[in-house]
């Protein structure tokens, strides 16, 4: 299947993950595009196919004769799409040789080149685009379609030589969750790389130390006409609350290595409110401070208006892979040579987020990013170059083949 059928195809599933959810994965219908590629693997003649109860989809492509001593090398891109927008019913629009203007997603709103500067380095690609309505979920089924591209092309022409080579699906990625019941060892790879970048050429294996804070107010609500020295607006403190983080350290004020406390969500009544954030940082040292300043911040807010008002959850989500890549360098050396093979001008910089590779580095799989060619993911301007696309699945295959020589 050609990767722009099998894409279109990819993003026909509704697959959006749900925090909320207590289930793994967390919503059932991540589990029909596995299914989906599990059936594929098998029609393709790969070989150790599997999908486990958790939903995790695992497949083999065998080595070339004279290459099964090779390293062992994985490919792994996640299926779910992010809670932020729906992607249900999504209506993706081609444009063919993009001209490098506005484009209009539907008669009420244009995606702007004013406000999306980066679309200029597409002028002359084919780009899919959302209709403006929902997400386009080329995070991360641009990857998913890279990497089963690479592998059909791979078992139908057998000339070229390689180890053997594990592909990987996971759900659940866009909540933090994507790898909680990875099964490395029976993956069984010695290194891998996601498959969950943007840009072309991206090369990343820094990204952010990552957490979770979960805040919930107590208030306490009387009449407002005799509320004085009574009342407790939980609405207030929350207000308070973020009033007391540094506004500097909001993520759109930051850039490069820079973290950031992010509100994400935030729900109240005077009796009651509960606010959400995600703190980030690339340094151990400023990403524990971080953490003990939030705590520092619930305490006082405790001491000024009663203990047991504030109550926080902090939980640790992922690290920053680069102690545990940086000690196999031939990730790094090779992925940069696989671009240049491709005509592709290697972009290495750190992930301003995180991706399944940093947990799985942690896990004992050194498993370093790669771009898909996607751009405004979790939103209705999500769009990726096909051209791009084309070039993420010839470094896959690249790859394979330098990995086994």
């Amino acid at each position: 299947m050609d990767l722009k059928d099998r894409f279109l195809k990819y993003v026909s599933f509704d697959t959006q993950s749900d925090e909320s959810s207590n289930t793994f994965p967390s919503t059932d219908k991540q589990k029909v595009l596995l299914k989906h590629l599990h059936d594929e693997m098998l029609a393709l003649g790969m070989t150790e196919v599997s999908m486990d109860e958790h939903g995790y989809v695992m497949g083999t492509i065998p080595a070339s004769k004279g290459k099964e001593n090779a390293p062992v090398i994985g490919f792994i891109s996640h299926v779910d799409t992010a809670p932020d927008m729906s992607g249900k019913d999504v209506k993706p629009h081609i444009i063919d040789e993009y001209d490098g203007e506005d484009i209009m997603l539907n008669p009420s709103l244009t995606m702007r080149v004013a406000d999306f500067p980066e679309l200029s380095f597409f002028k002359g690609h084919t780009l899919i685009h959302t209709d403006g309505t929902t997400l386009l979920g080329a995070d991360d089924k641009a990857g998913v379609a890279e990497i089963m591209t690479a592998a059909e092309y791979l078992m139908n022409h057998p000339e070229i030589q390689h180890g053997k080579i594990r592909v990987g699906f996971t759900p659940d990625e866009e909540i933090g969750r994507g790898v909680d019941f990875f099964n490395v060892k029976a993956f069984g790879a010695d290194f891998a790389y996601t498959v969950d970048g943007g840009m072309e050429g991206e090369l990343e294996y820094e990204n952010f130390n990552a957490a979770s804070a979960k805040i919930e107010i107590q208030g306490l609500n009387v009449h407002p006409g005799s509320a004085k020295n009574k009342m407790k607006n939980a609405i207030d403190i929350a207000a308070e609350l973020q009033t007391m983080l540094p506004a500097e350290q909001r993520p759109q004020f930051t850039e490069g290595y820079e973290g950031f406390y992010h509100c994400v969500s935030v729900q109240g009544t005077v009796e009651h409110a509960s606010l959400a954030y995600i703190i980030r940082d690339h340094f151990t040292e400023s990403y524990e401070q971080k953490k003990m300043f939030i705590g520092q911040c619930v305490d006082l807010l405790n001491r000024k208006y009663g203990a047991g008002t504030v109550t926080l959850t902090l939980r640790d989500q992922y690290f920053n892979m680069k102690k545990m890549v940086e000690p196999h360098p031939q990730l790094i050396d090779k992925a940069i040579e696989a671009m240049k093979q491709a005509d592709v001008k290697p972009l290495i910089q750190p992930i301003r987020g995180g991706t399944d590779g940093a947990r799985l580095s942690f896990m004992g799989l050194p498993c370093p990013n790669l771009f898909t060619g996607g751009q405004n993911f979790h939103g209705k301007f999500e769009y990726c170059s096909l051209t791009t696309m084309r070039k993420a699945q010839q470094v896959i295959l690249n790859l394979a083949r330098l990995w086994a020589e």
